[in-house]
């Protein structure tokens, strides 16, 4: 077909999503099915080929997405409720001392958003910020809360298993997982220290002004106190350090201990641990070899999550007084919120492949392309794009993972390279997060901040992690490319 005519049924696509998402409310799963399918009708795909190309769309996405995205919701879901952020934010705190509460709660929140979804891991957290802030004596916790914010939904967007980035590599090349959370993680490293001084800077003199409800619940908040909290070392502590008893739902436990933070961070980092093992040795290691081929199983990602689920299922919970139906209670439930997500990703996904099958994504990328617009460069804009128009940086993830997909595929580029356009997509994904963005609004108001406060701190900073992770991926790339 006319590349002139793919573009405008493109653009006519995507507008229409929008509308129906952001004016018309329609759910984002339903959007993008309905979407898709139009598309598909219009853009060439035969009328019998439609339903087999939807289907292969979401079969073809799911197979990772709903593997690691449920693991990594069960994994989360085994450290949330057995306050294993708590753990690791007082460890953390004991560790660098009372007057570093802050950087101790910004690598706390690091490690917890690791397993566990921004939103969840978030609201978790306020009640140890608000302590901590307190503990600190700052005016308000929004000098500890914005960076642990920003920080939290930056891994969010850049580290698998969360679904965005997940969704995005299965759709440019599965193979690359490992790579991907390899350099995510790295990559967040710098932007922890941006997050931190930028921070600093931007509060006003007199302080932040907080909503009513808030000031009053701040103003109220007890103080850390790690003294007592390490007295207590083998009992389960609320936010506060004061002791609490919980009781199973088996008749036969009555009191539940806390794990050792340590046990904790070990569970969480075991799976990057693995998928390290298995992305190096496929560099040292000939392939195909028997040794290849075992460290290739180790390092798979669903099996690293695997073992580290069936760990912490043992040791986070059973060995410290949990009942078999208390972890299997919470490793279903686990799965609810995960679920929403799995199913807008496959939608993503049946959308991408519509994009791909009708030569749409081609056109597209084509046509940017021959304009002289590099590929790292145009995975971010139409990512950034997406993310400023309707919000979601899982929906602007996969439509932009969906434009640039043949290209990409067809396009000769290394493994490495590949993972740095699936980071570039990331870090578009992340930046101008502003009032249509969930996010947005459970940052500001948990930490009570007004419209404009959040425009100020975690737009802003959203804007400069994002933009700063794409400089630093650019130079990367380039630097890749002139070795090459």
């Amino acid at each position: 077909m006319d590349p002139i005519y793919l573009m405008i049924v493109a653009v006519v696509a995507i507008a229409l999503l929008l509308f129906l998402v952001m004016k018309l409310k329609w759910p984002a799963y339903l959007a993008l099915l309905a979407i898709a399918v139009l598309t598909a009708l219009v853009g060439g795909i035969p009328v019998q080929e439609v339903i087999p190309t939807v289907i292969a769309g979401m079969g073809g996405t799911l197979g990772s997405v709903a593997l690691l995205v449920g693991l990594g919701a069960m994994l989360g879901g085994i450290v949330e409720k057995t306050g294993g952020a708590e753990l690791i934010a007082t460890k953390a705190a004991n560790v660098l001392g009372k007057k570093r509460l802050g950087p101790a709660l910004l690598i706390a929140s690091a490690v917890v958003a690791i397993p566990i979804f921004f939103d969840v891991a978030f609201i978790i957290l306020v009640p140890i910020i608000f302590s901590f802030a307190k503990a600190a004596g700052h005016r308000s916790p929004i000098y500890l809360g914005a960076p642990v914010a920003v920080l939290m939904v930056f891994i969010h967007n850049a580290v698998p298993p969360h679904p965005g980035i997940v969704g995005s590599t299965t759709l440019l090349n599965p193979d690359v997982m490992g790579l991907v959370t390899i350099l995510g993680l790295l990559l967040a490293v710098p932007m922890a220290f941006v997050v931190w001084f930028v921070n600093k800077r931007l509060e006003p003199k007199g302080g932040w002004e907080m909503s009513p409800e808030v000031a009053e619940k701040y103003e109220h908040a007890g103080a850390a106190d790690f003294d007592e909290i390490e007295k207590h070392h083998g009992e389960v502590g609320d936010a506060h350090g004061h002791t609490v008893t919980k009781v199973a739902k088996d008749p036969t436990v009555t009191h539940i201990t806390k794990p050792s933070a340590g046990t904790v961070i070990a569970l969480i980092l075991l799976p990057i641990l693995m998928i390290a093992v298995g992305t190096v040795g496929k560099l040292i290691v000939e392939p195909e070899t028997p040794v290849a081929n075992v460290l290739a199983f180790v390092g798979a990602p669903g099996f690293a999550l695997l073992v580290a689920c069936i760990l912490a299922m043992y040791i986070l919970g059973m060995r410290h007084g949990w009942g078999r139906q208390d972890m299997s209670d919470i490793m279903d439930s686990a799965l609810a919120p995960a679920a929403i997500v799995v199913f807008v990703t496959g939608a993503g996904g049946v959308f991408a492949r519509v994009l791909t099958e009708s030569g749409i994504g081609d056109a597209v990328s084509g046509m940017l392309i021959s304009a002289g617009v590099p590929i790292i460069l145009l995975a971010f804009l139409l990512a950034l794009i997406f993310k400023v128009a309707q919000g979601s940086g899982t929906v602007a993830t996969l439509t932009a993972a969906g434009l640039v997909q043949s290209t990409v595929m067809s396009g000769g580029f290394s493994e490495f390279q590949v993972a740095l356009v699936i980071l570039a997509i990331a870090m578009g994904s992340v930046s101008l997060s502003h009032i249509n963005d969930s996010g947005f609004w459970i940052a500001t108001k948990f930490l009570g901040l007004s419209v404009g406060g959040g425009l100020k701190t975690w737009t802003l900073m959203c804007t400069i992690v994002g933009f700063l992770g794409m400089a630093i991926i650019t130079v990367v790339w380039f630097l890749t490319a002139a070795l090459v």
